[in-house]
Formats: C-alpha cells, sequence, structure tokens
C-alpha cells in the first residue's frame, strides 16, 4: 500500500492538513533520524535513509535547495523516483531578508544597535562610513526566483542590476570588478561550491558588499561580508 511519511517539524495542524489532502492515503509521521519505507515521503530526511528507501516513489523536500540528494541514485525497481522541491516558496521572505540587511548595513543600523545597548551617543563620526543604495551597480547571482524577486525590490532605488545565471560563469569575474553588491543564491551544488573563494571576492572592489544564501536545509541562512 502506498504511504506517506512526513519527516520533519510541523504542527498538528499541518499534519492534520496534510492528511485530509492525502485523501484515502494513511500519513504516518516519522523522525528524521529513523527508517522511512514510505513510497511518498514529505520533508527532508537523511540522504542516506533516502538512498536505503527501495519504496520510495516520490520525495518532496520542505525546502528549495537539494544539494545533499544530488548524488544519490534515484533508480529503484519500481522505476525512477519523482523529486520534488519548494521552488518560488520562499522568494518573498528571502528577498525582503536580503534587502533588510542590505539596508542595515549600508545605513549602519548594526552599529546602531550596538551603540544603543551601550547606551552611546555617535552622530557625524558615523556618517562618513554610510552608504545610500540608490544607484548601486548590483550584481544577482542565481537568477531564480529569490533574485527575480530582488530585483522587483531594488528597482525603485535605481540601481543597476546585472543578473548572471549561475551557469553563466564566464562574465561572473567582469561583472564583480565592477559592483558595489553581489547576492548569491545559487543553490548550494558541487557545481557551486567554493565558486566565491578568496581570489574571486579580491575581484570585488574596495567596500563592495557580497551576501550569499545557501539554499539547503535551512532556506533563510545568509551571510554577508564587506570587500576590505
Amino acid at each position: 500500500m502506498t504511504e506517506i511519511g512526513v519527516c520533519g517539524e510541523f504542527s498538528h495542524e499541518q499534519v492534520a492538513r496534510l492528511r485530509l489532502g492525502a485523501g484515502d492515503l494513511p500519513v504516518r509521521l516519522v523522525a528524521a533520524e529513523a527508517d522511512c519505507h514510505s513510497a511518498i515521503v514529505f520533508g527532508n530526511p537523511e540522504p542516506d535513509k533516502v538512498a536505503a528507501n527501495l519504496n520510495l516513489r516520490w520525495l518532496q523536500l520542505e525546502s528549495v535547495g537539494f544539494g545533499e540528494y544530488a548524488g544519490l541514485d534515484w533508480k529503484r525497481g519500481h522505476g525512477e523516483t519523482l523529486v520534488t522541491n519548494l521552488a518560488g516558496f520562499f522568494a518573498d521572505p528571502v528577498a525582503e531578508s536580503a534587502l533588510a540587511g542590505i539596508l542595515a548595513l549600508y545605513r549602519g543600523i548594526d552599529r546602531l544597535v550596538l551603540l544603543q545597548t551601550g547606551k552611546q551617543w555617535l552622530g557625524d563620526p558615523l556618517r562618513a562610513h554610510l552608504r545610500v543604495l540608490r544607484g548601486a551597480r548590483v550584481v544577482l547571482f542565481g537568477y531564480g526566483a529569490i533574485n527575480r524577486r530582488l530585483a522587483e525590490l531594488l528597482a525603485p532605488f535605481g540601481c543597476a542590476i546585472t543578473p548572471i545565471a549561475r551557469d553563466g560563469i564566464a562574465g561572473l569575474d567582469k561583472a564583480l570588478a565592477e559592483a558595489d553588491l553581489v547576492v548569491c543564491t545559487a543553490p548550494a551544488t558541487a557545481a557551486t561550491s567554493g565558486l566565491f573563494d578568496a581570489a574571486r571576492l579580491a575581484k570585488l572592489p574596495p567596500g563592495a558588499l557580497f551576501w550569499q544564501f545557501r539554499t539547503g536545509l535551512d532556506p533563510g541562512r545568509g551571510r554577508a561580508c564587506r570587500r576590505p
């Protein structure tokens, strides 16, 4: 019998909605580290458990990223296993988080929070380190749903946007050399791992901001750095 295994942290309401949508198919809750032999799995089980599940027909990830599963063999006795992710699902929250973080760094909000916590006042000396986003030269590497949404959010700032698909490595170095801001949302795969190493980041102009989201199990994980 085909069975749906729910792997992950879901509320009772979410599980109830899934059971309602599953109709006659049984839905079973399984721990992330447990063996799951269901024909349909919703969640992000450990890759070795996926590889060992010979009954698996469909894996629906609860993430956009799929890098940890990319090297698995999806052929089973019944045919190839279908794998789907949440492409586009996190476009709004991640793009807005990126914009919020960029503006916070440009306008010194990170330093202001620390000054406020220490009950300190810093006026004119801080202004020399602040920047405005208007007219910034922006490179968006990985032009999927997240960066396309970010491009829409940046439009009112009059930024000069250069979108680069993750297979467009040839033009990347030239774009980096002219960028004020780089946002990478390419999925974490073997092809993108180590792409932005120290040598490539050194191509950025002084003061340029690099923002990277790693779309893996945690869709909101991001980090930023500034070129000295």
